[in-house]
């Protein structure tokens, strides 16, 4: 690191240092989070795992974001459902239909390969529960943050514990 040659600037390098580590200690979980939901949506040519809302296949990304009353009103049985992927905001074609058909407005889990934007559907799972329950322990995890520096439940604890928040569909 090059000498500083005044106090101000040592200071304000500082204060950097210490902005940058706050942010991290607040921000990892959500990278870490993150990182994993989209590490399973990322691989084109192997099967994986999306997680989403099922919509009607005419509703845009950002209407589905918006929970548009369009994106899950009932087109009756011709319509063509889709998945918006909160995470990434991306709407994929469903491919076979039957197992979306009765869940328009739920969210889901779905197995499948991705080709293209169409997900070949391979099995849907009605999500009921999202997160831990109240006193339930978070399960151990470890990930590296953007300094390359392997970040865990464990090192992230603080004196009275740990409190994770995920944001859905943060728009930052």
């Amino acid at each position: 690191m090059p000498r500083l040659k005044t106090p101000i600037a040592r200071a304000i390098v500082a204060l950097g240092e210490d902005v940058a580590k706050h942010w991290l200690i607040c921000a990892a979980p959500l990278l870490i989070a993150a990182s994993q939901a989209l590490m399973g949506q990322s691989d084109l040519a192997n099967p994986g795992s999306w997680s989403g809302v099922i919509v009607n296949s005419d509703c845009t990304a950002d209407e589905a974001f918006a929970e548009s009353a369009k994106c899950t009103a009932n087109l009756g049985p011709a319509a063509t459902l889709a998945l918006y992927d909160d995470t990434t905001r991306v709407i994929y074609a469903l491919d076979p239909q039957d197992q979306a058909v009765g869940h328009l407005g739920d969210s889901v889990r779905i197995q499948g390969s991705l080709q293209d934007k169409a997900i070949h559907v391979t099995s849907l799972e009605k999500l009921t529960a999202i997160g831990l329950n109240v006193n339930q322990k978070a399960p151990d995890f470890s990930a590296r943050d953007q300094f390359g520096n392997e970040q865990s439940l464990a090192t992230l604890k603080g004196p009275k514990g740990t409190v994770l928040l995920f944001f859905r569909s943060a728009d930052w």
